[in-house]
């Protein structure tokens, strides 16, 4: 696997490359989600869609739509997030569409990972850039209330 460049404009790759004629600019990813707690051994997977659209500030709202399948609970679920520019141009800095800050999301080896406390838990992410159609991401929740391991592949759509 070869890694972006220093100059890797992790935008630009969310979104792909721009439309011909005068179709809006939106990047689509299939997603596939393999769901562990560790603590009972509960299996389960998500796979849908991830639609990322741009922001009027130049960021990306990106939304998340599917079903998931877990021993207790199919059906649809969705999330939504915003995505702003970080200091570099291979970075976003992740928010809840509620504003709150979430974590950083980045490909470059010495910032790819990155951590949000969600009271009493830690949530740890690392990102994986699989190459110019695909990237994974896995997050690996601990404390009290949970213990998790959520690994997330995605694929460009065309």
């Amino acid at each position: 696997m070869n890694l972006p460049s220093p100059e890797f404009d992790l935008r630009a790759y969310l979104l792909g490359p721009p439309p011909a004629g005068n179709f809006p600019v939106q990047g689509k990813w299939a997603v596939e989600r393999q769901l562990l707690d560790r603590s009972t051994g509960t299996h389960g997977t998500f796979a849908g869609v991830v639609r990322l659209s741009p922001t009027h500030d130049g960021g990306l709202d990106f939304r998340e739509e599917g079903t998931m399948r877990w021993p207790t609970f199919t059906g649809p679920a969705s999330r939504e997030y915003v995505l702003k520019p970080a200091a570099r141009p291979d970075a976003l800095n992740v928010f809840f569409a509620d504003g709150r800050p979430f974590h950083r999301m980045s490909f470059r080896p010495e910032a790819s990972q990155d951590r949000h406390w969600c009271d009493p838990d830690t949530y740890r992410v690392a990102y994986s850039y699989e190459g110019p159609e695909t990237f994974t991401y896995t997050w690996d929740v601990t404390g009290p209330r949970k213990d998790l391991l959520l690994t997330s592949a995605l694929k460009r759509l065309v």
